[in-house]
């Protein structure tokens, strides 16, 4: 097992500090392809920018960028000068951001591409001197006519992947991510890590996980653009381009998502070497295919599963080594308390302080995970489904399957519109026109015009014809129309299984 690397919290309530009494001013702290930055001048440009922001006025800041050390520049200068940090997924579409952007008291947005932001903005732009960090611009914006409320000593807001078009603003402190980095860090154990980031840092568990965590633990982080990791979007991977960037690096430790690891352990059988440097996978994000950490172990890559949700600051329970149990989600956390309300998870312990906007959510000592799971006589959290209709991607992607089907059905030839994609790549759907004699060619022309309005991790890769509706079939529908999905899967389980099998962007029963 690792030696244990104790990881003090910070006594302020940002990194930086800690960090300029435990590591050596040339220490290398956060590297890219094309150059790295020590403790000293990591220190310098955050502190520089914190001025900044501080002289500027600013209270809110959002922050729309690729993975580089100058998206960490600009989170920890945030921390730095007590201004909260809004991040933006960049797979958003643009009515996401334009929703969070209209919601959320804005004052000023961080940039690598204003051409796309801007617009978003128009109307609202304040004039003022250029200021940008690296190849990230400020963009200075009047706040909405009507801004959501937040909960004081909000630090940080996280979106969650977008289940709907509306997604809701988690409302975090700065003491509570620091807290859970501290104690990831100490449940890990290592010592020293070189992190290597693959997923987008505007998830909060490669945000808190693959920075705050290695960082306190006397580690570097790798921060590669998402291109240089091999992402096509937000849910496409070119495999090649990933390997080889984890055999060049050669990483202490990864995060990744079932589907990530999939790649890892297909590319495993097939020859390639895992980098000998690995000595922790982090699984998390979705649903975990049953044996498919036991193969990764068995090929040399050392992987856990672990469970979390950005209403408790991202994990909750891991596995670790010496501490595992295969197919489960790992104890809980030491400062988190976790327990089964009639089959449903809950957590306390490090709370939300709120959802921005919802007054009404502030100050829950327990959080419902909408999960259902239990713990068995050693602690250890098992995931077994979810209670309310969610489709979780096998890249970690929210979406509530409504929502899609919904876009769809707003064309009146559609009768039937179902749609599946949990713990898969992409999302699929059962189709019926209300007109028998429809053709094909017109369906996938509706859902390409409906994809448009969806950002790609939601969109309608491939779809299944059926030959009579939903409602000529008992046991389908309930009383008030809606879809069984169990009952649906059930029925349809070969054909939906065929669309992630096939190259055919349809089939036709």
């Amino acid at each position: 097992m690792p030696a244990k690397c104790a990881a003090q919290v910070p006594s302020v309530e940002h990194i930086l500090s800690q960090l300029e009494s435990s590591r050596g001013a040339e220490e290398v702290l956060v590297s890219s392809t094309t150059g790295s930055l020590t403790r000293s001048q990591l220190s310098e440009r955050c502190s520089t920018l914190a001025g900044l922001i501080r002289s500027e006025g600013l209270r809110v800041v959002a922050l729309h960028m690729d993975n580089r050390p100058d998206w960490a520049v600009i989170d920890l200068a945030c921390q730095q000068a007590s201004v909260c940090l809004v991040p933006l997924p960049g797979f958003f579409s643009e009515e996401q951001l334009r929703h969070v952007l209209n919601t959320v008291p804005v004052d000023a947005l961080f940039t690598d591409r204003p051409e796309l932001l801007a617009p978003l903005v128009a109307g609202r732009l304040r004039p003022g001197p250029a200021l940008s960090v690296g190849e990230c611009t400020l963009l200075r914006i009047e706040p909405a006519a009507s801004p959501a409320v937040i909960p004081a000593d909000t630090g940080k807001i996280t979106f969650t992947s977008g289940s709907t078009g509306r997604p809701k603003g988690v409302c975090l402190s700065n003491r509570q991510l620091l807290d859970q980095a501290a104690a990831l860090a100490d449940a890990v154990g290592l010592r020293a890590p070189r992190h290597l980031c693959v997923l987008p840092l505007s998830t909060l568990l490669e945000n808190i996980a693959g920075i705050y965590t290695p960082l306190l633990a006397g580690g570097e982080v790798m921060l590669p653009q998402l291109a240089e990791v091999g992402f096509e979007g937000s849910s496409s991977l070119n495999p090649h381009t990933f390997l080889t960037l984890l055999s060049r690096q050669q990483p202490h430790s990864v995060i990744l998502t079932p589907q990530l690891l999939q790649l890892l352990v297909a590319a495993a059988q097939s020859g390639w070497t895992p980098p000998a440097s690995l000595r922790f996978v982090a699984v998390g994000g979705a649903k975990v295919p049953g044996g498919l950490i036991d193969k990764a172990q068995d090929l040399g890559i050392p992987a856990f599963e672990g469970y979390g949700l950005s209403e408790c600051a991202s994990v909750v329970s891991l596995n670790v080594p010496g501490g595992s149990r295969s197919g489960s989600c790992g104890r809980p956390l030491p400062h988190l308390q976790v327990d089964i309300d009639d089959g449903e998870v809950r957590v306390r312990g490090n709370a939300m302080l709120g959802y921005a906007g919802e007054p009404e959510s502030w100050g829950q000592e327990w959080i419902r995970t909408g999960d259902l799971g239990r713990l068995d006589e050693q602690g250890y959290l098992y995931i077994n489904g979810r209670r309310k209709n969610l489709l979780i991607s096998s890249y970690g992607r929210n979406i509530n399957p409504e929502w899609v089907e919904s876009e769809l059905l707003a064309d009146a030839e559609l009768a039937d519109c179902v749609v599946f994609g949990d713990a898969r790549p992409y999302c699929v759907a059962l189709l019926t026109p209300r007109d028998p004699a429809a053709s094909d060619a017109s369906i996938q022309r509706w859902v390409d015009l409906s994809n448009t309005r969806l950002p790609d991790y939601a969109r309608i890769q491939r779809w299944h014809r059926l030959h009579e509706p939903l409602s000529a079939s008992k046991g389908l529908l309930t009383e008030n129309g809606r879809p069984k999905r169990q009952a649906i899967l059930a029925r349809y389980g070969q054909a939906i299984e065929s669309l992630y099998r096939t190259p055919a962007r349809a089939r036709t029963a």
